[in-house]
Formats: C-alpha cells, sequence, structure tokens
C-alpha cells in the first residue's frame, strides 16, 4: 500500500474512532471548557482530557512496543502497513479504555478513583502519541529506544508515582501495598 493510502486509511480509522468515542457518550473536550496543550501532575481533573498529560509518555511506549510486536509478525509488510496496525491496536483500546467495565475497573483496582474516562481529544492524541513512539522506533538504534522508554517509566514514576508497568499490573493484578504507596 502507498504512503498516500496508509495516510489516508490512518485518518479515517482515527477519525472512526473518535466517533465511537463520541456515540459511546464520551465528552469531545475537557468539561473545564478549553483545551491545554500540558497538564501538569497536580491537575488531577484534568488528567486524560487535554492533548497530553503524565500518561502520555505510556502511550509513546506502546508505539514502541507496537513497532518490536508488528516488525516480528509482519516484517515484510511496509512501515505504513504496520503503522496502520498499531493504530488499529490503540484505537481498540482506547475504545476498551473508555468503557464503564474498564472505567469501573480503574476506579475500584488503582488510585484512579475519580477517573471519568478520556475526553475524545485525548484518546486522538493518545493515539498519535503512540504513533509517534511508532515512528520514533523505526528510525532509532533499538538501545535508544529502549533507553528513552526506560527513562520515561523511571520519570512518570518519580513524578505521579505511577507509569505503564504499573498501570498494566494494577489493572490485571492489583497489589494494596502498591496502591497505598501511590496514594500516600
Amino acid at each position: 500500500m502507498s504512503r498516500s493510502k496508509c495516510l489516508i486509511v490512518g485518518l479515517v480509522m482515527i477519525a472512526a474512532t473518535a466517533a465511537i468515542l463520541l456515540a459511546m457518550g464520551r465528552i469531545p473536550i475537557c468539561d473545564c471548557g478549553y483545551v491545554l496543550l500540558w497538564t501538569p501532575a497536580s491537575d488531577v481533573a484534568g488528567s486524560s482530557q487535554h492533548i497530553a498529560d503524565w500518561y502520555t509518555p505510556s502511550h509513546i511506549i506502546h508505539g514502541f512496543l507496537f513497532y518490536l510486536f508488528l516488525w516480528l509478525v509482519f516484517r515484510r509488510s511496509s512501515v505504513g502497513e504496520r503503522a496502520l496496525g498499531a493504530i488499529f491496536i490503540e484505537a481498540a483500546w482506547e475504545i476498551v479504555e473508555n468503557s464503564p467495565w474498564i472505567i469501573d475497573r480503574y476506579r475500584e483496582a488503582t488510585i484512579a478513583v475519580g477517573y471519568t474516562g478520556d475526553s475524545v481529544l485525548n484518546s486522538v492524541f493518545d493515539i498519535l502519541w503512540m504513533l509517534a513512539g511508532f515512528f520514533f522506533a523505526w528510525r532509532m538504534p533499538v538501545w535508544v529506544t529502549i533507553l528513552v522508554g526506560i527513562a520515561f517509566e523511571l520519570l512518570a514514576l518519580w513524578v505521579i508515582k505511577d507509569n505503564l508497568t504499573l498501570n498494566v499490573l494494577m489493572l490485571v493484578y492489583p497489589v494494596e501495598a502498591i496502591k497505598v504507596w501511590q496514594g500516600g
């Protein structure tokens, strides 16, 4: 598939994801009525509502991991075709993540007691951040991608006491001691 076709299909997939999220009742932008480029750690209510926040590094790491997985499984496919696969996976996650079941699971198993889900704007940018990670992994040496991923995990852990690793762990197998540490 040509680059231009991949671009068009990717944009359609992202637009379809936004339409599905809107149909699910997700808010288009933050209830606050404005859009921020970055939501600081102190703005808990604004997290997952704007363009970027402290969970953005997790989505970039998704791109690193999806690049690796799709490179291993679909080596003969073009990078554009593999990027479409990555968009599909991330878009599916954004839809599932914003379902009542997962939102309730976050509230129950993690420190995200008041979590209400992502705005559509945030979900769309989560997909775009993942693509940034995907293309970063494509262009950079493996060791650089690994170091950046580790740095992102450690930085998020230090700033917000959460990261991709803990997020997955707490969603799948909650550990009370971690929940207490994160809340403390």
